[in-house]
């Protein structure tokens, strides 16, 4: 019990620290997730982090607070997803707070201006760096690049939106898995006939 309640608080304080500086959103989280408890503490593999941003975006609700609550859980277990969404979610609400009672005076400002716009240039490397890192991991097969190749086409090319997107995916892995189930099944049928 002890443990896991250290645990939590460990997850609230890791969460509450990058929340303070999401600045691109979720996918700035997860470089920071990965290098933190990937590569830092190793807590989990890439594998398992790429499982955690595939059920966590799939999932109605918002992307980094799911895969967060996903990630407290498998960590720390109830209180570990609480703790951990509680701190993604916290400096949002206070920063938003203070910003919507100044927003009149600062939305005209110079220097909040040109912050933001230093805020936007450093994101893009970041959301770059997490999307080839954890992009290795996802595309070790044939299969996986040629359908990441069709997703990328059909998302930039026609009006799918994502839902329908994902939605193809899924039937398209299912219908690959029951192809290669029965294509072995005969295999095996063919091999004992010829025996």
């Amino acid at each position: 019990m002890k443990d896991r309640v250290k645990k939590g608080l460990e997850l609230f304080v890791f969460f509450f620290k990058i929340g303070c500086f999401t600045f691109g959103g979720g996918w700035s989280i997860l470089a920071q997730m990965e290098q933190e408890f990937v590569d830092k503490r190793k807590w989990l593999t890439k594998s398992e982090l790429l499982d955690m941003v595939a059920v966590g975006r799939s999932v109605p609700g918002i992307m980094i607070t799911n895969i967060s609550m996903i990630f407290g859980y498998f960590v720390g277990g109830v209180f570990g997803g609480f703790c951990a969404v509680l701190g993604i979610t916290t400096p949002a609400i206070l920063i938003l707070s203070i910003v919507t009672m100044f927003y009149s005076k600062l939305k005209d400002n110079v220097w909040c201006a040109s912050a933001l716009r230093g805020i936007r240039s450093a994101v893009v490397p970041i959301i770059a760096s997490a999307a080839f890192s954890l992009g290795k991991e996802a595309f070790k097969t044939k299969i996986s690049v040629a359908a990441g190749v069709i997703a990328l086409l059909l998302c930039a090319f026609t009006n799918i939106g994502n839902i329908e997107l994902v939605g193809l995916g899924v039937g398209s892995v299912v219908i690959w898995q029951l192809f290669s189930v029965v294509n072995k099944k005969m295999k095996k049928k063919v091999k004992e006939v010829e025996e």
